[in-house]
């Protein structure tokens, strides 16, 4: 029996995770995203890239009050994406 293959976006802790709270919410911003995967801002930073890279959140950067605000929300692809990846997890699991 193959296994299906798994999604390389989300293949990886750190994006999953941010893709799993982007689920549950409309939006999150930059610093709720940092405090709930214990990411350093750096490599959280690169993550939203890659994601963003591969049309599964849009970034929208504003201010609030003076100061710089990264807020990202899941796109369809996105949820799609995690929807499949989820199933194909649950494949593996069920051999």
């Amino acid at each position: 029996m193959a296994f299906a293959p798994l999604d390389p976006v989300l293949h990886n802790q750190l994006r999953l995770a941010v893709v799993s709270l982007l689920v549950g919410v409309e939006s999150a911003d930059f610093n709720y995203l940092l405090a709930h995967t214990g990411a350093t801002r750096g490599n959280l930073s690169v993550q939203l890239n890659r994601l963003k890279a591969a049309g599964y959140i849009n970034v929208k950067k504003t201010f609030r009050e003076n100061y710089p605000n990264t807020s990202c929300s899941l796109t369809r692809k996105g949820l799609k994406a995690f929807e499949t990846y989820v199933e194909v997890i649950k494949g593996y699991l069920d051999t």
